[in-house]
């Protein structure tokens, strides 16, 4: 795929930057305390260190602190049977008061036929468009130091948009998507994390007054490299419909590439999708005010 020469030099670039930090005076295992230290010791409230997933990320850390903040720039490329789908997002997120962050998000999709693939009809193909406009909120409930686990309720809320092709002639939202979700956070030891997000994705379609109704399950499970905020780990994205089983193993990667700035670089592999092949994505996470 097109995007593939990128990510091998970003894995790269990921292999060198292990074998410099191994020559580094300090060993991974303090280097891994003073991490979680900064993390989880700076002040109050209390604050577990977890692995967040970079496909379905979360609204803010786990345990937000208030005043962080956290701005991302995502690249997409999904390989469809008949077109394929490069997708942008810019999205920031903040924490107003401890616990409780929030979320803006932009995302774009643009459709273009397979090359060499003349026999697709244009009207199959979807339009390019401004996706929706984002507005979400996460509410950290439990959060235990004892059992190094974390809990949070939130909402995302989707204005869906029309086509860019039908800004003049309709109204510019074309549907709500309604989207309570529950998250609960691990980390076993120092290295090893797991993650659950979950809950009912409800569409309503302003066009036919109808609603129709998926539930996700996203589990994760993240190693954090010693000494490091890179992580490899993989994500198991499900979604479940009337008689409908969807899901894609995302397989991933986090690299530090400053001290507040990271990139993530996700592959996609569907089980059980009719129409979708191969995807790859990329998260810049820049983190302003940060020091780590």
């Amino acid at each position: 795929m097109r995007i593939l020469p990128l990510i091998f030099l970003i894995a790269a670039a990921a292999i060198t930057n292990l074998k410099a930090q191994k020559r580094d005076p300090l060993n991974n295992e303090t280097l891994d305390s003073l991490y979680l230290a900064e993390v989880e010791e700076k002040r109050e409230p209390v604050k577990i260190l977890h692995a967040e997933p970079l496909y379905i990320d979360l609204i803010r850390d786990l345990g937000a602190r208030k005043g962080e903040k956290e701005w991302n720039l995502g690249l997409g490329l999904t390989d469809n049977n008949k077109y394929d789908e490069y997708t942008a997002l810019v999205e920031y997120e903040w924490a107003v008061i401890d616990r409780l962050g929030l979320e803006v998000e932009l995302p774009f999709s643009f459709y273009y036929p397979v090359p060499g693939n003349g026999d697709v009809p244009r009207d199959s193909i979807p339009r390019s468009r401004l996706n929706s406009l984002k507005l979400a909120a996460q509410w950290s409930f439990f959060v235990s130091e004892k059992l190094k686990t974390s809990m949070a309720l939130g909402y995302l809320h989707e204005f869906e948009l029309v086509d860019f092709s039908q800004y003049r002639s309709s109204s510019l939202v074309r549907g709500n998507v309604y989207n309570p979700f529950f998250v609960a956070a691990k980390r076993w030891g120092d290295n090893f994390h797991t993650l659950i997000y979950t809950g009912p994705f409800i569409e309503h379609h302003f066009r036919d007054n109808t609603l129709h109704t998926t539930w996700q399950v996203n589990s994760n499970l993240h190693y954090m490299i010693p000494g490091t905020r890179n992580f490899i780990g993989v994500e198991f994205n499900k979604e479940f419909g009337k008689g409908d089983f969807d899901m894609i193993i995302r397989p991933q990667m986090r690299v530090s590439l400053a001290d507040n700035l990271m990139i993530g670089i996700v592959t996609g592999i569907p089980v059980a999708r009719e129409n979708q092949r191969f995807s790859t994505f990329l998260r810049l996470i820049y983190e302003p005010g940060h020091h780590h």
